[in-house]
C-alpha cells in the first residue's frame, strides 16, 4: 500500500511540473508551485519525516506562495512573449546536465540501504544515545538545536543576511516615496471573511505557540512556529489591510525583531562560556545535563522563531507596500498593475 502511494504522490509531482512548464498564467504557475509543495510534503510525510513534511508544507505552500503573489501584484499576471529563438542549445543543456546528474547518481546506495554509510557514523549515535544525553524524544530537534547548533545558528544567520539583502533592495520606509494609498479594495468589505480570519488567526496563533513549545517532543520546533505565525499575521494583514495589521506589530519593534532572534541563539552560547563551558554547549547552564540541555535549547528555538517570524513578515509587509498603491504620477497605467492590489495586503485579488 505505501509504495501504492508513493507512486501516487510521485505521479501528481510529476503533473505539477509538467503543468508548471507550459502555463503561461503567473498567478495559475504561482498555485501549481503550491500545490507541488504541498504533494512534497505528503511524500515527506509517508517517508517517515514529519518535520521536513511541517517545514514544506508551511514554507513551501503558505509563506512562499503568498510571496510570490504579492511579487506578482506588483508585476503582471501573464509572462511576456519573447521573441522566437532557437531551443536546441537549451535542449541540450537540459538533457546533459540531466545525464550528468543521473550517472552521479548511481554510486549513491538505494533507497532505505541500512548499510549506507549515512546509516553507520554518527546517525546510530544520536538515535540510541540522544534521549540519555538530552532527555528530549525528538531526535530531530536534539540533532538541529544540540548536537548541531553550530549549522542551526548558521542557517538563521543566512535567513537574517536574506532580509538585510531584500531590505538593502526595497528600503526600509514602511510607504516609499511617491506610492500613495489606492482605493478600497473589495476584501476590505467581505465581513465573511473578517469574521472567519477573527476566528482563525487566535487558532493558528495558539498553534503556533504549541509547534514552537512543543518542539522537543513531538515534530516542529523555531522554524515550522516562525513560518506559521507570519502566516497568521499575514492572513490578518489580506484581510484587514496593512495598517490594521501594522497596529498588531509596530514597524520599528519588527525591523529590530530579526536582530533580536540571532542575538538570543548567539546570546546563549556566550552565555555558555561565561559559565566556563564551550560555546553553544548546554550543560554549563545547569547542574543537571539533561535539563541544561532542554533549557538551552528552548532558549536557542525562541532565537530561531522570533528570527524567522519577522523575517517573514518583513519581507511580506515590504513586498506589499510597495503593491498596494500606485505612484501618483503614474495615472491610470499604473494602477492596473500596483493598484490593483491594493489596501488587502498586494495579493489579495490582483493576480
Amino acid at each position: 500500500m505505501d509504495t501504492v502511494i508513493d507512486v501516487l504522490l510521485l505521479a501528481f509531482l510529476a503533473i505539477c511540473a509538467v503543468s508548471i512548464l507550459r502555463l503561461r498564467d503567473l498567478f495559475a504557475m504561482a498555485m501549481m508551485f503550491g500545490l507541488f509543495s504541498l504533494i512534497s510534503a505528503g511524500l515527506f510525510t509517508t517517508m517517515d519525516a514529519p518535520d521536513v513534511a511541517f517545514t514544506e508544507a508551511a514554507v513551501g505552500a503558505g509563506i512562499s506562495t503568498i510571496l510570490i503573489l504579492a511579487t506578482l501584484a506588483q508585476t503582471a499576471r501573464r509572462e511576456q512573449p519573447v521573441p522566437s529563438r532557437s531551443k536546441w542549445l537549451p535542449l541540450a543543456i537540459v538533457w546533459v546536465t540531466g545525464a550528468v546528474l543521473i550517472y552521479g547518481t548511481m554510486d549513491l546506495p538505494a533507497f532505505g540501504d541500512g548499510a549506507a554509510p549515512a546509516h553507520n557514523h554518527v546517525a546510530p549515535y544520536y538515535l540510541q544515545e540522544s534521549y540519555k544525553d538530552i532527555g528530549i524524544p525528538n531526535v530531530v530537534a536534539s540533532i538541529l538545536a544540540s548536537y548541531r547548533g553550530y549549522d542551526t545558528l548558521g542557517e538563521v544567520v543566512v535567513v537574517f543576511s536574506a532580509v538585510i539583502g531584500v531590505l538593502a533592495l526595497l528600503g526600509l520606509r514602511a510607504r516609499p516615496p511617491g506610492i500613495v494609498t489606492g482605493p478600497p479594495r473589495p476584501l476590505d468589505h467581505r465581513v465573511v471573511l473578517k469574521v472567519i480570519a477573527k476566528l482563525v488567526v487566535p487558532v493558528i496563533l495558539l498553534f503556533a505557540l504549541y509547534v514552537q513549545f512543543h518542539g522537543e517532543y513531538s515534530p516542529g520546533g523555531g522554524f515550522q512556529a516562525g513560518v506559521i505565525f507570519a502566516a497568521a499575521i499575514i492572513l490578518y494583514a489580506l484581510v484587514f489591510g496593512l495598517d490594521e495589521a501594522r497596529h498588531v506589530i509596530a514597524p520599528r519593534l519588527l525591523q529590530r525583531l530579526p536582530a533580536i532572534g540571532v542575538l538570543i541563539f548567539g546570546g546563549v552560547g556566550l552565555l555558555t562560556m561565561l559559565l566556563g563551558g564551550n560555546y553553544l554547549a548546554y550543560n554549563a547552564l545547569g547542574e543537571n545535563p539533561q535539563k541544561a540541555q532542554q533549557t538551552g535549547i528552548i532558549l536557542v528555538e525562541i532565537g530561531v522563531g522570533v528570527t524567522v517570524a519577522s523575517v517573514m513578515l518583513l519581507i511580506y509587509f515590504t513586498f506589499a507596500e510597495r503593491g498596494r498603491g500606485k505612484k501618483a504620477d503614474d495615472g491610470d497605467s499604473a494602477g492596473t498593475g500596483a493598484g490593483s492590489s491594493g489596501g488587502s495586503g498586494g495579493s489579495g485579488s490582483s493576480p
